[in-house]
């Protein structure tokens, strides 16, 4: 009989022991359970406040060059026209022509200003996110002539180019190369530059890469470009 009731004490004893193990592994589970999914929450929280505040640091970002030549022509004759005998006439006189080629080297820079940077400028659908970027600004930093490389030709009955005439040859060369900023692709170099500075900065918040579009808030033309630019002579 005692052997009998010492068997009985030892088996209640390991069974006790053993419902204390599985109470301990239940209630270890659910605590890394619980670890492993509030910090998701938290980051998630997070992430768009500290994105709006890391874009805003780049502040104003230059984010393409371009340099352009360019050769501005200019012809002109003297016509005489007027009427006779009821007949209208219209003639170029002879040894009137004259011609003027003036070389002209610009550079184009473009850049984006990150100051006024907002959420208004971030639009998240689920995964994805797009970043709406600011208006891009175009400069004509720099233009230069090589007054030794004019060519000109002046007919011996015309007078020569004044400074003034070729003064304004100048600036019709610079409004024809604003003109033609949308065809050189400066604006979506500047997309693209800045696509390249930004898209690590997401990344690291925690987005994929291929889920990230970068774009600005319309595709501009020629008739954009007055507001875009900021000339520099």
């Amino acid at each position: 009989m005692a052997e009998a009731y010492e068997n009985v004490l030892i088996q209640r004893q390991e069974m006790k022991h053993l419902a204390l193990f599985l109470l301990s592994a239940v209630l270890l589970l659910a605590a890394c359970k619980g670890q492993q999914t509030a910090p998701d929450t938290t980051q998630k929280a997070d992430t768009l406040p500290l994105m709006v505040m890391q874009i805003r640091k780049c502040a104003r970002l230059y984010t393409a060059e371009y340099k352009v030549h360019k050769i501005i022509t200019h012809a002109d004759d003297v016509k005489l026209n007027g009427s006779f005998m009821r007949q209208k006439f219209n003639v170029t006189l002879p040894m009137s022509h004259r011609k003027v080629a003036i070389p002209m080297d610009a550079t184009l820079k473009a850049s984006v200003d990150f100051s006024t940077f907002s959420k208004n400028n971030v639009v998240k659908r689920g995964d994805k996110i797009e970043i709406i970027l600011p208006d891009p600004k175009v400069e004509l930093t720099a233009t230069r002539i090589n007054h030794e490389q004019i060519k000109r030709h002046v007919s011996m009955f015309r007078s020569n180019f004044t400074d003034k005439e070729l003064a304004a040859y100048e600036q019709q060369g610079r409004n024809d190369i604003v003109k033609t900023i949308p065809q050189l692709g400066i604006i979506e170099m500047a997309r693209q530059s800045a696509a390249n500075i930004l898209v690590p900065i997401i990344t690291h918040l925690g987005y994929a890469e291929e889920n990230i579009t970068i774009t600005f808030r319309k595709n501009f033309t020629a008739t954009d470009m007055p507001q875009l630019m900021d000339v520099r002579r």
